[in-house]
């Protein structure tokens, strides 16, 4: 580069971005808050709390889980109970709310089949399923039909690739998106006990490996297959961290229970605004599988051996064994749900203790979204400052290299002829190096920015001022 090229050489100068909070796009479904409303059984998700927080951008989610057990025969007419049950929360729903609306089945259940049906005829937007892997037996077509979404929730990539292949080779699809639910989790988790604590099974490892596994799906398929993370998300600050992982959105469960909307009863609620941190037990749910819950009294008398009296209106799960049981867990959750926890207990995610007050949908919305742009903020400062040192150092060693250059073509040419030759040489590798960080900064300055971009509408309505004060590229 000549001199004159060089001295005019034009430095990228930074201007404020408007950046918002990345929309959650599963097929032609948009959230334009990228967080999922996990479902919660035995009716503590139900259409109350899925419209609240539909109606504020996410993911609204009817746990199909023992919803029977709202309607009055349910020991009698378990199946069908379950499917009324299921039918009317998901039409009041979308009674109260425009929004993304969204059912958890679990696979494992006997009736599940039956419940999908029931997702499929009522045309709910996306059907979540998890608690087994959903192979056999998916009607694949009806729900394209209806335009319904599928996403399995796995705890693996293995899990994930599974399901993918089999859909691929079977149904010649494969699922719109899949929630990655870590050990964290509240309820029944997808681990065996000495895994839950394994720093090698922890959800910060298992989202890049999944989203790994998708991406190669991704590209056979030609469709965007997002990835959402789950179990133990807590905060906007959670939130940055598991898109900075490669996550689209996240699945929130405990966070919502501790709301005015939320449908159980207070009482309940209160034990999530009440426990402590050594207050949340790992137990083994009479189905066979690890769970996660808030220590009581309950739980405390069936480890010390008693046997609950309960009636099993049906063999809703394959893998309970009523006889030998101690209690029936969709009774006991059921009996939580209402209050009664001298005869249940609530099941609850790692950080439930974490939980101070109760408050509205719409004002914890507000608060994570906060608390996001702040981890935004924070990024894009700490990236801005190495970049602009980055610059100080290549204008530095630019005016360096003029000066000197300068210097040697007049008086000073025949004697330093040969070090400015060297030096020259010396200072296009340096300036090669300068330039190589340079773009690779504005690259990394360029993608990040790309999730946080047009943020002035989203701030005039939930933050104090209309525009973050943050950096971007020019040009």
């Amino acid at each position: 580069m000549s001199l004159k090229r060089l001295s005019k050489l034009k430095i990228p100068g930074l201007k404020m971005p408007r950046v918002k909070m990345p929309q959650l796009k599963i097929g032609n479904s948009v959230a334009r808050v990228p967080i999922v409303q996990g479902g919660m059984g035995v009716g503590i998700s139900l259409a109350g709390l899925a419209s609240a927080v539909a109606n504020e951008g996410g993911i609204g989610v009817i746990a199909a889980n023992a919803i029977g057990m709202l309607e009055p025969d349910y020991y009698t007419n378990g199946k069908e109970a379950d499917k009324r049950a299921l039918r009317k929360q998901i039409k009041k729903a979308r009674s109260l709310s425009n929004g993304i609306i969204g059912v958890n089945i679990m696979v494992a259940v006997n009736d599940f089949h039956d419940l999908l049906q029931v997702a499929i005829e009522e045309k709910i937007d996306i059907v979540f399923l998890g608690a087994g892997l959903p192979l056999k037996g998916i009607p694949i077509a009806e729900i394209r039909e209806a335009g319904v979404k599928v996403a399995p929730i796995v705890s693996s990539a293995r899990a994930a690739r599974l399901i993918f292949s089999y859909w691929q080779k079977n149904y010649f699809t494969v699922p719109d998106a899949v929630v990655v639910e870590g050990p964290k989790a509240g309820g029944h988790l997808g681990f065996k006990e000495i895994e839950i604590d394994d720093p090698g099974y922890a959800l910060e490892n298992l989202i890049p490996a999944v989203v790994a596994e998708v991406k190669t799906f991704e590209a056979q398929c030609n469709k965007t297959i997002p990835v959402i993370a789950a179990g133990g998300i807590f905060n906007g600050e959670d939130i940055f961290k598991f898109f900075e992982l490669g996550a689209s959105g996240v699945q929130m469960a405990t966070r919502f229970v501790a709301t005015h909307e939320c449908d159980a009863d207070k009482k309940f609620k209160k034990t999530y605004v009440n426990c402590k941190e050594e207050d949340i037990v790992i137990i083994k749910s009479p189905v066979g599988l690890p769970g996660r819950a808030i220590k009581n009294n309950f739980l405390n008398e069936v480890d010390a051996g008693s046997r609950k009296v309960f009636r099993c209106p049906w063999r809703c799960l394959e893998s309970c064994n009523a006889k030998n049981a101690k209690y029936c867990i969709s009774e006991a959750l059921d009996n939580a749900r209402k209050g009664k926890l001298a005869n249940g207990f609530a099941f609850a995610g790692s950080n439930a203790y974490r939980v101070e007050k109760i408050v509205h949908v719409d004002t914890l919305v507000k608060q994570l979204k906060k608390e996001y742009f702040k981890m935004v903020e924070h990024g894009t400062v700490h990236l801005r400052t190495e970049f602009e040192e980055a610059l100080k150092n290549f204008i530095a060693l630019r005016d360096q290299y003029i000066e000197t250059a300068r210097k040697s073509v007049s008086s000073l040419k025949s004697e330093l002829g040969e070090i400015l030759e060297k030096g020259a040489v010396a200072f296009q590798e340096e300036y090669k190096n300068v330039m190589v960080k340079l773009d690779a900064l504005k690259d990394e300055y360029a993608n990040r920015l790309t999730r946080v971009n047009d943020l002035k509408e989203q701030l005039s309505r939930f933050l104090d001022t209309s525009m973050l004060k943050l950096p971007a590229l020019a040009g």
